[in-house]
């Protein structure tokens, strides 16, 4: 059978809805793909150069026992992301739970008792709010641990380093970035954007430390927030560089003196990167790695289709088709609750995995909403795989990523429309 064929009668896909993704599809790929592919091509040899050079070989993909002492493996796929990223050191770990640990170790590990930090991108996502202090009442926050936090909105969706600078205290320690769009609705901060807020910021302030967030923006762009002077960067490898492959962790990656103290905050002090299992997922994160240019590419012409499909119908999008993507996201608004339930449904009905789920609103611990989450996927709560999730407030905005294969995005898409066309002002426009 085509393609179309399967479509249609094996998803049930109107032959309305294949035609119109078809078409906007078609346009996308002669306006905007090639640039996507350049960037895959040069990101993917940067990832070979990284193996190649640190001489990874099949034998580091064994694993110790124990304290973990003497992982020749564990050392090698941190001196290959360090140099994927450019960095002094990294810590790469199974054991770093989820994007918002890795965040939380490099603050408490930089920031001590009256020391201040100040987000300078706007609001930060709603799990860092937690472990900041800011919302909830959570035992081990950083205003518990005496940490003093301040921000900066966003000014015409950039960094205000104007107002950054004139926000510094001698108290202020660190200031974090975050690159992605989170849960607001505007484009992720551009490396351009972070390079320009960076450079001002160190005319004046040459010592203070600068934290990215760097979820959902890896592989993205050519180059990273830490070639262009943030001191630390953060992610999580069931995301971006993950590559839909590594079962867990995260990774920080930045100056040595900073990577020694996210490591004795992981473990302890005296022993810090020196012990810590692996378990052996280090042949999963550095395939991962391998994978990840090629993936992230797929998601990003993922985030695009849906872009174009739902801009095309009305509804407002961000990042808008024309603007330069720095992460993997793209949100849609839709200023209906039942229309957000309706995407998710079709992106879990989309998955390969739990397909015949259907996701609903919960309390999910960290948020100050409900959240509504579909994630059909292999690795459970990878936003690397096809995902969507909103929180459940208004302007009921929900949130796109990931994709391990353009085509299952297309599905998504698909399917999308589908459910959407239980609404009369979108039946009518196709």
């Amino acid at each position: 059978m085509s393609t179309e064929e399967i479509l249609c009668k094996q998803f049930g896909i109107s032959e309305t809805v294949y035609n119109y993704v078809t078409k906007i599809e078609k346009d996308l790929k002669e306006k905007y793909f090639d640039k996507i592919e350049k960037t895959r091509e040069a990101n993917q040899y940067k990832v070979i150069y990284a193996m190649q050079e640190h001489k990874l070989d099949y034998t580091n993909f064994y694993w110790n026992t124990g304290y973990g002492y003497d992982d020749v493996g564990r050392e090698k796929a941190e001196k290959i992301f360090a140099s994927v990223f450019h960095t002094e050191d990294a810590l790469v770990r199974p054991s770093i739970a989820s994007g918002t640990h890795a965040l939380y170790l490099t603050l408490s590990a930089i920031l001590q008792y009256g020391d201040e930090a100040i987000a300078i991108s706007g609001r930060p996502y709603d799990t860092l709010l937690t472990v900041l202090g800011e919302e909830g009442n959570e035992p081990c926050n950083l205003k518990e641990a005496g940490i003093i936090y301040k921000e900066i909105p966003l000014y015409n969706n950039d960094i205000d380093w104007e107002s950054a600078i004139k926000a510094v205290t001698m108290k202020t320690k660190l200031l974090m970035i975050q690159r992605s769009t989170g849960y607001s609705f505007r484009p992720a901060l551009t490396i351009e954007k972070i390079k320009n807020a960076i450079a001002k910021i160190r005319e004046v302030y040459p010592n203070i430390y600068i934290m990215v967030d760097n979820c959902y923006g890896e592989f993205v762009d050519e180059i990273e927030p830490s070639d262009i002077g943030a001191d630390v960067i953060v992610g999580s490898l069931i995301k971006n560089p993950g590559g839909g492959i590594a079962l867990s962790g995260g990774y920080v990656a930045g100056k040595k003196a900073i990577i020694d103290r996210v490591a004795n905050r992981l473990t302890a002090p005296g022993v810090g990167k020196e012990i810590g299992l692996t378990f052996g997922t280090t042949r999963n994160t550095l395939q991962g790695l391998f994978f990840a240019p090629h993936i992230v590419s797929e998601a990003v012409k993922g985030a695009m289709l849906f872009g174009g499909v739902f801009s095309s119908l009305g509804f407002e999008v961000t990042p808008a088709l024309e603007e330069q993507r720095s992460d993997i996201v793209q949100a849609i608004k839709f200023n209906n609750k039942d229309m957000v339930v309706k995407i998710c449904e079709a992106v879990q009905n989309a998955s390969p995995v739990d397909a015949h789920v259907s996701p609903v609103p919960w309390d999910m611990p960290g948020y100050s909403n409900q959240v509504i989450m579909a994630s059909g996927a292999f690795v459970s709560g990878s936003s690397i795989e096809l995902s969507a999730d909103a929180p459940m407030r208004p302007p009921y905005i929900a949130y796109i990523q990931g994709g391990l294969f353009y085509d299952h995005c297309k599905l998504g898409v698909m399917l999308s429309l589908e459910k959407m066309m239980e609404f009369e002002e979108v039946k009518s426009k196709l």
